[in-house]
């Protein structure tokens, strides 16, 4: 299992400082959060902020929890993911959701559609369109949201046969769970009963991960990435918690503190390191 931490407060600088801290520290891999407009708190460029990161990092993989492609032009985000990924050496991992109404960019413009049917059609071509980009080949696409026609995008990234796609799948939706079968990794989510923002159960990344060997057509590498929180000091505790998720499929743990709004105290925890599994 590896380990990765979301800078989730402070100032641009402070993620800069966090995500040198954190290769530092033994971390696998640091992430930023991608919204437009949300309240009342800073929000800054995850392309800009990344790019500044790889900068001054050399092993840690990079990316954001997570992109939220719907409000965002394809052959942008083939630009910007094509230099991050060459800027980087090699480091960039794409994770990607639908977003949601909380977004500003969503929810207090006049030209994008917020619903969740139309932020899921959205997302599913534009990542068509960047599997074509990443090709550096020429471009043609007519989807039923988008068009582009003869678009050539060099140079191509450093990763083969791609950078790496995660997108968020909710066991039990097959639909879902499909999206993330069709690329190189799945941050895994409970929606059964109605739960929300639940942490995930080793039952139910079990059930994921059996879903995904049976489904999946491609027999390349799959990651499973599962957020949450560890203490960094109950060591047993945090064992405790992580092995049985290891054990059934987990190969990310992504240190998610959401709660934690203070830069002292997101810095504290990266300089604790990631857990320590037997």
């Amino acid at each position: 299992m590896k380990f990765g931490f979301v800078t989730s407060f402070g100032s641009v600088h402070d993620y800069i400082d966090m995500a040198r801290d954190a290769e530092q520290h033994g971390w696998d891999g640091v992430f930023v959060w991608d919204d437009i407009a949300v309240e009342p708190r800073d929000v800054f460029d995850p392309w800009v902020v990344l790019g500044a990161m790889s900068m001054v990092t050399t092993r840690v993989t990079l990316g954001a929890m997570v992109f939220s492609l719907a409000r965002r032009r394809p052959w942008k985000v083939a630009r910007e993911t094509l230099t991050l990924d060459n800027l980087s050496h090699g480091r960039l991992v794409l994770p990607v959701g639908l977003g949601g109404t909380w977004d500003g960019g969503y929810a207090r413009v006049n030209t994008e559609d917020p619903d969740r049917r139309v932020r899921a059609a959205k997302l599913d071509e534009c990542l068509d369109i960047l599997k074509l980009a990443w090709t550096g080949e020429a471009v043609t696409y007519d989807g039923s949201h988008y068009q582009m026609r003869d678009m050539l995008f060099q140079p191509r990234p450093l990763q083969q046969p791609r950078i790496p796609i995660w997108p968020v799948g909710a066991w039990p939706y097959e639909r879902s769970l499909g999206r993330a079968a069709k690329w190189d990794g799945i941050i895994a989510t409970d929606k059964s009963g109605g739960r929300d923002n639940k942490p995930i159960s080793p039952d139910v990344l079990a059930r994921i991960s059996a879903w995904m060997k049976e489904h999946r057509k491609s027999a390349g590498p799959f990651d499973i990435i599962v957020e949450g929180t560890s203490s960094g000091t109950d060591h047993s505790a945090d064992r405790a918690m992580l092995e049985p998720l290891a054990e059934a499929g987990a190969t990310w743990w992504i240190e998610s503190r959401w709660e934690d709004e203070t830069r002292d105290s997101l810095r504290d925890r990266i300089h604790r390191g990631p857990p320590h599994l037997s």
